[in-house]
């Protein structure tokens, strides 16, 4: 079912390339966001010159259900919210919890440093004033991502939210009720039944209904994706997100039972979802196999799951070592680690880029999607080694606030005509002679 790229003895020396691996012989989905970009770039300009009408227009062709508007009525939030199964409000209330309890500390805090006496430099942390944050909908339902975006965001002190996910022909053109549901437990009113590009298009360049936004955050599809890139700039986004992604590296100390499902349950996400191992065990790797055989079978999405794990982004990487294998996932850089070793927590304290990492038998990545208190909006096709999860400070900008007295500024006067005029810049300096009749200290 999975394909197998053996890298073990000369082989490994051969993928190297400069200390590294070459990625490009590792497994990845392939996701053509240039090409769908001009695809989407007509539903955007529709949506900036059209509004709520063509909101209301791409609902009816793209996900089958007409609407009258796109804003989501306030008793539909809290119909949902009463409405919710008490085990699954349980649950994301536990998964709110959590999520406070760890985005809670990453707020960061103001500091100053005094340059020289009476000059000083302050770093001002202001949060973004308004955020439209993206729910995908699909295949799967995901109030998770409703917790994993709105949380961080509040705990950053962003005080305009809005919220959008697709309309659903079942639920006469609103988003589905448990993503409505995980709203009202948030606390978030502003909630819109848009999905893909027209979505992202809604919150770049406002409509009737939805004022403009600063920033998009959240997961898609392709076509998210492509929008983002298009905006981009309008307004500031989290990341392009691809496919899901997992990698698990595992010595013959890991459960093939336990290794399987994990590789199982990202697959389960998409067919385009990767699934890749990472051993220095051939045995564990044919062990695997076979509770792959026997669990996938027994799953619900038997078919959506075994195209994903016999896709070209899917595949077990045979290597000699653990630090060959680590040199493996630090060139694939996963949005989801897991860690199925000897010394578990000594090795993943030595990976560099992965987008979450999940530390020994008990921490599962199904465990990160819903309750660890960690982040799912992960960066995904190997952007992990350039970029972060979705985080309190993804709703944070740094200002520099600077503050120095005439005596400050006379000191170091000279050195900033002297810069000036190497740049040819002479009227930098002269702002700067302005203030001493023209006379510069030191000079």
């Amino acid at each position: 079912m999975i394909s197998r790229i053996d890298l073990r003895g000369a082989a490994f020396a051969e993928a190297s390339l400069d200390g590294g691996i070459d990625r490009d012989l590792l497994p990845r989905a392939e996701l053509d966001v240039e090409a769908a970009l001009e695809k989407v770039r007509p539903i955007c300009d529709d949506v900036k010159h059209r509004g709520t009408a063509a909101l209301i227009d791409y609902a009816e062709r793209f996900d089958g259900v007409k609407i009258d508007r796109t804003r989501v009525p306030a008793e539909a939030l809290k119909r949902a919210l009463r409405e919710l199964d008490p085990a699954v409000r349980a649950a994301l209330e536990e998964s709110i919890r959590r999520a406070r309890l760890v985005h809670g500390e990453q707020r960061r805090t103001d500091h100053t440093t005094q340059v020289v006496a009476g000059g000083t430099v302050t770093e001002r942390w202001v949060p973004v004033e308004r955020v439209g944050l993206y729910v995908p909908g699909g295949r799967a339902v995901y109030p998770s991502s409703v917790v994993m975006n709105v949380v961080p965001a509040q705990e950053a002190g962003v005080t305009s939210l809005a919220v959008a996910s697709p309309p659903q022909a079942d639920f006469d053109g609103l988003p589905h009720p448990t993503i409505l549901a995980a709203c009202a437990l948030l606390g978030v009113d502003e909630v819109y039944a848009a999905g893909g590009a027209q979505a992202i298009a809604m919150f770049a360049y406002g409509t009737e209904e939805c004022r403009p936004v600063n920033l998009v955050t959240g997961p898609g599809n392709i076509w998210v994706a492509a929008a983002k890139r298009l905006l981009k700039g309008r307004i500031g986004i989290d990341a392009e997100a691809g496919p899901t992604e997992i990698a698990v590296l595992a010595d013959h100390t890991a459960d093939p039972a336990n290794v399987a499902a994990d590789l199982i349950s990202q697959a389960e996400h998409d067919t385009l979802a990767a699934a890749v191992l990472v051993t220095t065990s051939a045995d564990l790797a044919d062990a695997v196999d076979k509770e792959l055989d026997r669990q996938v079978e027994a799953t619900k999405h038997t078919e959506r799951i075994t195209e994903a794990l016999s896709g070209k982004q899917s595949a077990t990487v045979l290597v000699d070592t653990i630090e060959q294998g680590l040199a493996v996932v630090d060139a694939y850089a996963a949005e989801h680690l897991e860690i199925q070793t000897e010394n578990a927590a000594d090795v993943a304290a030595r990976v560099r880029n992965a987008g979450a990492i999940f530390v020994g038998a008990y921490a599962p990545v199904s465990l990160g999607d819903y309750c660890a208190g960690s982040n799912h909006v992960l960066p995904t096709g190997g952007c992990a080694c350039h970029s972060s999860g979705l985080s309190v400070q993804s709703f944070l900008r740094g200002i520099h606030v600077v503050d120095y007295t005439r005596d400050a500024l006379a000191e170091v006067a000279h050195h900033v005509v002297t810069l000036a005029e190497a740049e040819d810049l002479p009227a930098h300096g002269a702002a700067l002679k302005a203030r001493f009749d023209w006379q510069v200290p030191g000079q």
